[in-house]
C-alpha cells in the first residue's frame, strides 16, 4: 500500500515540543511474536499501544526537541518503515486525547481541565448512545481488594486451580444421578413467583463475579481503581475496572483476569450444588441453592463466556489470540474491504499486517455483526412485549445509536471525504444502487415466513390401570415407555391378610375332611350330611380367596405403552382396591396439541386448511423432523390449560394464575388449542405430556412485512395500533 509521506497540516505542529507526561508508565509486550509498548496513565487509567517505531519517535520527544526534529531522526533510523507525517499527526492526537502527552505551549492546568472535560463529554456521549448498557461509577475498591488479596493469595495459584477443578468435577459427578430432579426443578425458573429470589441471587453472584476479577488482578500485580453498577437492559449488575491487566506481559495472566469472575462463579455453583444435594427438597435453602447453582453455571457460561459480545469471553479470546481491540479492529477490517473493493479508495490503512490475523478479524467481524443484530431484535421484542413504553423508547434510542448515527456518519463521509475527490459520483451511484437493492430485498422480495410454537403430545385414547384388590406392591414388571400386550403383568401385589385367610380356610377344610372320615366310620349319616355341607362352603371360600389372590397380579387391559405414572414408585406401599397404578396409552391415538394466544393464533384462522402446514420435533428426538398439518383449531379461547407442562410451572410459555389455581392449570388470558395431525406411527415412541417444538409455514412475505407483523403482534393488546 502506498503511504502518503507528507501532510498539509504538518505546519501546525512541526515546531511543537511535546513529551510523555511524567507519570506515564510504559510496559513492553509481545503480540503474535511482534514487540509492542503499552503506555499507561495510572491517574486516568488510559492505555495506548505503540509500535516500536512509534515508541522510538515518542521517546525522542523530550520536551525540548521539536516534532520536526524527532521525525527526521526517525527517518534516519528506520527509512521507509518510519511513520509518515499523517501517521505522526494521528499518533500525537491520540496520545493527547488519552491524556498521555504533555504540550508546554498551554498552561498545564488548562490542558488537564480541557482534556478532562473532553473525556467526560465523550464518556457521557457514549453512555447516552449505549443506554441499554449504562455504567455508573460508585467507589474505588483498591483498599478493600488490597486487604482481601493476602487472604486469597495462598489459593490463587496452580494448586488452587487444581483444587477448584476437583471441586467442580466432584459437584458434576454428584449431580448427574439427580438429573431428572434437576431438570424438573429447572421448570420453576420461569415462574414469576420466584423472580424476586432469582434477581437477588443474580445481583449477589455478579458482585462475587466482579470481586473475582478484582482479586485475581490484584494477585497478579494490577490495580482496580473503579467499581460501580452497570444496567444490562435495565438489569442491575456490578462491575470493576480491571483494565490494568492489559499491561501484563504474560498473555495467560491477562486471560486469567478475564476468567477470574467465571472461576469464582463456578466455585459458588459447585458449593451450591453440594448444598442442594444435602438439604431437604422444597425448602427455601434448597431453592436458593438451586438458583445459585443455575445462575452461576448455566447463565455465566451462556453469557459471560460468549466471545461475540464484550464480556469475559471476548477479553479472554482477545488475550489468547494476542489481538488487542479485537472488535474494533474486526470492524475496521470489514470497513476497509468495502472501501478498497467497492469504493476503490486507495491508501486505506490496514487494520492487520499478518494474513492469519486478517482471517481471524474478518471471521470475527462477520459473526459479531450478525450476533449484534440478533441480540438487538431479541432484546427489543422482549422489552416492547414487557413494558411497551419503556421498551419502545429504549429500542428507538439504541436503533438510532447503532444504525441511524452510523448511517449519518457514512453519508457525511460520502459527501466530504477527501479520499473520494476523483471518484465521488461513482461512490454515490454505487451507494444508491446498494440501497435500492437492499430495499428491494427487504421490502419487495418474498421470503419464507416461519412461526414457532411449543406443544405437547396428547392422547385421544388412554386408559388407567387400577388395582382390583388391596395389597402391598412386591414386584414391578414394566416401566414408563414399555410396550405391553393385553394380559401382560405390570405389577405383582401381596396381601398378608389374604394369605392368612387362605391358610385358615385350608386348615378348616382339612379339619372338616377329618370329621367327615370319622362320621363315615361311625356310620353317622346325619353328621355326615352336615359336614358335607360345611365342607362345600369352606371349598367355595378357598375358591373365592384364590380368585382374590389372582387379582393381586395387575395386568394390562389392552395393548399399549406405559405412560404417566411409574409403577416402581409404589414398591412396598399399600394400594387399596381401585387405586391407579399407571396410565396406558394406545400409540395409534397419539396426537400433538399446541397452545397459542390470541395474537399468535390470528394468522392460523386466516389461512385455508391446505396452507396450514407444520414441521415438528420431539424434545426427545430433536434431529428427526416430522411433517404434519393442522387438524383442527378450537375456535373459543379458554384459560384452563390442557396440560400443566404448558404453563410456567411446568416449563411452558403460558403465564399462569397461581392465586386462582396453585397447581398451575389456569392461564392468565385465554389460549386457543390447536390439534396437529401427524403421520401414522410418527408418535409411537412419544409419551403424553412430552414437549414438542413446532414450526408453522406461512405464505412467503418480504422481510419488512414479517418484522412489522411480529412487532404488531408482540404489542397487540398493550397499545392500540
Amino acid at each position: 500500500m502506498e503511504r502518503p509521506t507528507f501532510s498539509p497540516f504538518w505546519h501546525r505542529l512541526r515546531s511543537m515540543t511535546p513529551r510523555l507526561r511524567s507519570h506515564v508508565q510504559v510496559t513492553r509486550q509481545f503480540y503474535r511474536a511482534k514487540r509492542w509498548f503499552i503506555a499507561h496513565d495510572p491517574t486516568s487509567n488510559q492505555h495506548y499501544r505503540l509500535s516500536p517505531t512509534a515508541y522510538d519517535l515518542v521517546g525522542t520527544l523530550d520536551g525540548r526537541r521539536t516534532v520536526e526534529e524527532a521525525w527526521k531522526i526517525s527517518l534516519s533510523k528506520f527509512g521507509d518503515d518510519a511513520p509518515t507525517q499523517p501517521e505522526v499527526i494521528e499518533l500525537l492526537a491520540q496520545l493527547y486525547n488519552s491524556n498521555l502527552l504533555q504540550v508546554d505551549t498551554t498552561p498545564e492546568t488548562e490542558q488537564l481541565l480541557r482534556r478532562g472535560r473532553t473525556r467526560t463529554e465523550k464518556r457521557l456521549a457514549q453512555q447516552a448512545i449505549s443506554v441499554m448498557y449504562f455504567k455508573l461509577r460508585l467507589i474505588n475498591p483498591e483498599v478493600i481488594l488490597s486487604a482481601m488479596e493476602p487472604i486469597f493469595r495462598p489459593i490463587l495459584n496452580r494448586w488452587g486451580l487444581l483444587a477448584w477443578a476437583a471441586l467442580v468435577l466432584y459437584a458434576i459427578t454428584q449431580l448427574l444421578p439427580q438429573w431428572s430432579r434437576l431438570t424438573e426443578q429447572t421448570k420453576t425458573i420461569t415462574n414469576p413467583a420466584n423472580w424476586l429470589w432469582i434477581g437477588t441471587v443474580f445481583v449477589l453472584l455478579k458482585l462475587w463475579h466482579e470481586f473475582g476479577h478484582g482479586i485475581v488482578c490484584k494477585r497478579l500485580g494490577g490495580n482496580v481503581p473503579e467499581m460501580g453498577v452497570m444496567l444490562l437492559v435495565l438489569l442491575p449488575s456490578p462491575y470493576v475496572d480491571a483494565t490494568s491487566a492489559w499491561t501484563f506481559p504474560n498473555r495467560w495472566h491477562r486471560a486469567a483476569v478475564g476468567a477470574g469472575g467465571m472461576l469464582f462463579e463456578l466455585f459458588a455453583a459447585a458449593v451450591a450444588a453440594i448444598v442442594w444435594l444435602n438439604v431437604q427438597p422444597g425448602t427455601l435453602p434448597s431453592q436458593l441453592a438451586f438458583y445459585t447453582m443455575f445462575s452461576a453455571s448455566v447463565a455465566t457460561v451462556l453469557f459471560n463466556a460468549n466471545p461475540l459480545m464484550k464480556f469475559d469471553g471476548y477479553y479472554i479470546l482477545s488475550d489468547l489470540l494476542e489481538i488487542p481491540n479485537l472488535m474494533q479492529r474486526s470492524q475496521q477490517v470489514l470497513k476497509n474491504l468495502f472501501l478498497r473493493h467497492l469504493y476503490r479508495v486507495e491508501n486505506v490503512k490496514p487494520a492487520a499486517d499478518q494474513p492469519g490475523e486478517r482471517v481471524i478479524l474478518f471471521t470475527y467481524g462477520i459473526l459479531s455483526q450478525i450476533y449484534r443484530v440478533v441480540v438487538f431484535l431479541s432484546i427489543t421484542l422482549w422489552l416492547v412485549g414487557l413494558w411497551f413504553g419503556v421498551g419502545l423508547l429504549l429500542a428507538l434510542w439504541t436503533a438510532a445509536a447503532w444504525f441511524v448515527i452510523p448511517v449519518g456518519m457514512f453519508i457525511h463521509w460520502l459527501a466530504s471525504s477527501p479520499n473520494l475527490i476523483d471518484k465521488r459520483p461513482r461512490a454515490i451511484a454505487l451507494t444508491l444502487l446498494l440501497a435500492v437493492g437492499a430495499a428491494l430485498l427487504v421490502g419487495v422480495v418474498p421470503l419464507p415466513d416461519y412461526r414457532r410454537a411449543t406443544g405437547i403430545v396428547d392422547a385421544q385414547s388412554r386408559a388407567g390401570v387400577f388395582t382390583k384388590a388391596d395389597g402391598f406392591v412386591r414386584q414391578v414388571h414394566a416401566k414408563p415407555g414399555d410396550r405391553v400386550a393385553a394380559g401382560d403383568v405390570i405389577a405383582t401385589l401381596e396381601s398378608p391378610e389374604l394369605l392368612a385367610r387362605t391358610a385358615q380356610a385350608r386348615a378348616q377344610v382339612a379339619e372338616l375332611q377329618a370329621q367327615l372320615r370319622a362320621a363315615r366310620v361311625q356310620d353317622d349319616a346325619v353328621s355326615e350330611q352336615i359336614i358335607v355341607g360345611q365342607l362345600a362352603v369352606a371349598n367355595d371360600t378357598i375358591t373365592e380367596l384364590l380368585a382374590q389372590a389372582e387379582e393381586l397380579t395387575v395386568r394390562a387391559p389392552h395393548p399399549g405403552v406405559i405412560a404417566s405414572g411409574d409403577p416402581a414408585s409404589n414398591l412396598g406401599k399399600l394400594i387399596r382396591k381401585g387405586e391407579p397404578v399407571c396410565l396406558l396409552l394406545e400409540p395409534a391415538s397419539a396426537r400433538v396439541l399446541a397452545l397459542l394466544d390470541q395474537t399468535e393464533a390470528a394468522w392460523l384462522f386466516d389461512l385455508p386448511p391446505e396452507q396450514q402446514l407444520v414441521k415438528l420435533r420431539l424434545a426427545s428426538d430433536i434431529p428427526t423432523i416430522i411433517n404434519a398439518h393442522v387438524d383442527s383449531i378450537v375456535p373459543a379461547g379458554q384459560s384452563v390449560l390442557p396440560h400443566p407442562s404448558l404453563g410456567y410451572m411446568g416449563g411452558g410459555s403460558a403465564e399462569v394464575d397461581t392465586a386462582q389455581d396453585p397447581s398451575g392449570r389456569i392461564a392468565k388470558g385465554d389460549r386457543f388449542t390447536v390439534y396437529i395431525h401427524t403421520p401414522e406411527h410418527a408418535l409411537d415412541n412419544a409419551l403424553p405430556g412430552q414437549r414438542v417444538y413446532l414450526r408453522f409455514t406461512l405464505p412467503s412475505k418480504p422481510i419488512a412485512q414479517q418484522v412489522v407483523d411480529r412487532i404488531s403482534k408482540a404489542v397487540q393488546g398493550r397499545v392500540n395500533l
